[in-house]
């Protein structure tokens, strides 16, 4: 469902809307206790659901041509707390508490959770309309130092070349 109503959607449920689309991307993987770091190539696909409130995106990463990482997001605008929201459910299988929360800072929308593992912090940061970048660091419980996750640029595609969610 495409967001029908635009033009009634709250000024932040319309800046979700520069997630929506089909995008390619090259990434970097840092080395850590979950991967081994070199390069993967990714595709997203990301709706609008219901009116545009909110942003479900499917994530699915490969490396050397097999899938190696997958994700299912809900991105929101929590319009009592004025943040953004995301939850989000992944191939490690962790389940989360509670949803990433952060704000928009110009094109740049900074999301933060913790848990008992530690802090995930990822930042998109929307070059222009056919293009953004994305970093995901960690921060691990106990820890005062973030460190790398993946890094990533993201180009808008034809979403019939996305195959396969």
């Amino acid at each position: 469902m495409n967001a029908a109503s635009f033009s009634s959607l709250s000024a932040d449920h319309q800046r979700l809307q520069a997630l929506v689309g089909a995008w390619r991307g090259e990434e970097e993987v840092a080395e850590t206790q979950w991967a081994d770091g070199g390069a993967a190539t990714s595709d997203v696909l990301a709706e609008a659901q219901f009116g545009g409130l909110f942003v479900v995106q499917r994530y699915r990463q490969r490396r050397d041509g097999t899938v190696s990482f997958g994700s299912h997001s809900v991105f929101g605008f929590d319009q009592q707390n004025s943040v953004v929201t995301m939850h989000q459910f992944d191939s490690m299988g962790f389940v989360p508490a509670s949803p990433a929360t952060g704000t928009w800072n110009g094109a740049e929308l900074v999301l933060e959770r913790s848990s008992p593992r530690g802090a995930a912090r990822v930042t998109y940061i929307f070059d222009d309309a056919d293009a953004y970048r994305m970093r995901l660091h960690f921060k691990p419980a106990g820890s005062d130092g973030w460190q790398d996750m993946v890094s990533g640029v993201y180009r808008r595609v034809s979403p019939s070349s996305i195959n396969g969610f």
